[in-house]
């Protein structure tokens, strides 16, 4: 990897997420690390706000921002552009497809990725949206499917290309559901004049018996009746079992022709080969680490993010994969490290609930805070405000909110541009015996 030889203790760090990032940040303040940070991109996604990217609101970059710029002038800290392939914990040694790496202390930050549940067809023919990349292919698709739409004269085929069906009532799927919702709105009238509007249809599944199950059953009911108000049709207790690209299969007795499906459904871990099987909890594939953050059977190696599943009474389960919780063990293990070469006693980590929230559009959101619950106006700006200041970068915010005021004044998507064709190659199910 060509780094030279300190005679600091080195901090390999795999993943420029949320975690990793945010370690990354702190450790090279100290200046008392070698800090290398590894990732297969050369930039950290503000992933919050993906779904805005592939609904025409934001360009690409307005969400991304490059990880060199932390390690701009400054001595010690390395960035890598690679993929870590594995771990040799014995010889303190990581492997990527560049080279490898000697390491005294190992950070696994290495987030999460799209969970399936063992649905290959879905896998292989839905959308998903966990990179800029994949959300970019929807945009496209999107765009791509109401040009065609436009021109065709088939009624079953513009059915399919004019029906939209998104998988999961999260906060992902809640948010981009509001987003396509307001497209159909506000947009398609004014740039599809051909298009009757009714014919657009926008499906949200749900397996469980409400939207938004990780919020209070208050802020569920607030944002159905949100996401009905904007014409969303919702389906609960709905398990998708097949997709082959153009028909969604369900255990209820209902099915969807579509040419756009999106899964978002659920996420896993994104373990790196190497490290104890012990490590790794099968189910949720994240390595189970204590309170201090380090890997079970492992005192130099240690997981942060989506990828850490640190269980206590209050989160049996570990705690929720999304932003706070890393950004919070990024800053708290920079400590105790710090800690270490202080032989000082390390700290356990304990998680600040900041409360949840999520959009469904224009004026609309929902709000948990501690044990209050708001929805509506008041609450869209609380998470407009949010995520404006956890943006990585002052241009991102400033060219985030220029985009969102152009939006709120004209009811405008200022990014409704097919920079790159999407071609899906479809899997017939028939094809898969």
């Amino acid at each position: 990897m060509n780094i030279p030889a300190s005679k600091l203790p080195t901090v390999a760090i795999v993943g420029g997420g949320f975690a990793g990032m945010n370690l990354a940040k702190k450790l090279i303040k100290l200046q008392k690390f070698q800090v290398v940070l590894i990732d297969k991109r050369n930039y950290h996604t503000f992933q919050p706000l993906l779904y805005q990217v592939s609904t025409s609101s934001l360009e690409a970059d307005s969400i991304a921002y490059p990880l060199r710029k932390l390690i701009t002038e400054k001595k010690n800290a390395f960035f890598r552009l690679a993929e870590v392939t594995s771990i040799d914990a014995e010889h303190h040694t990581i492997f990527s497809d560049i080279g490898e790496l000697v390491y005294d202390y190992l950070v696994i930050a290495t987030g999460s990725k799209t969970n399936f549940f063992g649905n290959d067809t879905v896998e292989e023919n839905a959308m998903w949206m966990k990179t800029i990349p994949q959300a970019l292919n929807i945009r496209s698709l999107i765009l791509e499917n109401l040009e065609q739409a436009s021109i065709t004269t088939d009624e079953k085929t513009r059915k399919r290309l004019l029906n939209f069906v998104i998988a999961g009532a999260g906060p992902t799927g809640v948010e981009l559901s509001g987003a396509i919702a307001e497209v159909r709105n506000n947009i398609i009238p004014k740039d599809y004049p051909d298009i009757d509007i009714s014919e657009m249809k926008i499906h949200l599944l749900e397996g469980l018996d409400r939207v938004l199950p990780p919020m209070s059953e208050k802020a569920s009911m607030k944002a159905e009746k949100f996401l009905k108000d904007l014409g969303v049709y919702i389906h609960l207790n709905t398990m998708v079992e097949d997709y082959d690209g153009e028909l969604v299969k369900t255990n209820t007795d209902e099915s969807f022709e579509t040419e756009t499906f999106i899964w978002s459904a659920g996420v896993t871990g994104s373990p790196v080969k190497g490290l104890n099987a012990s490590a790794i909890v099968d189910r949720a594939n994240r390595y189970q680490v204590n309170v201090f953050n380090q890997v079970e059977g492992y005192e130099n190696v240690f997981a942060i993010g989506d990828i850490a599943l640190m269980k206590s009474e209050e989160y049996p389960k570990g705690h929720p994969m999304v932003a706070q919780p890393a950004i919070q063990q990024g800053k708290h293990l920079a400590k105790n490290l710090e800690r270490i070469l202080k032989n000082e006693k390390l700290q356990p980590f304990d998680y600040y609930d900041k409360g949840t929230m999520a959009t469904i559009g224009r004026n609309k959101a929902v709000v948990d805070l501690n044990k209050s619950t708001f929805g509506g106006f008041f609450a869209w700006f609380i998470w407009m405000f949010v995520h404006l200041w956890f943006l990585v970068g002052f241009r991102n915010r400033v060219v985030t909110f220029f985009n969102w005021t152009y939006s709120y004044i004209n009811f405008d998507r200022a990014a409704r541009l097919i920079i790159r064709p999407f071609k899906r190659h479809k899997v017939k199910l028939e094809h898969k015996e």
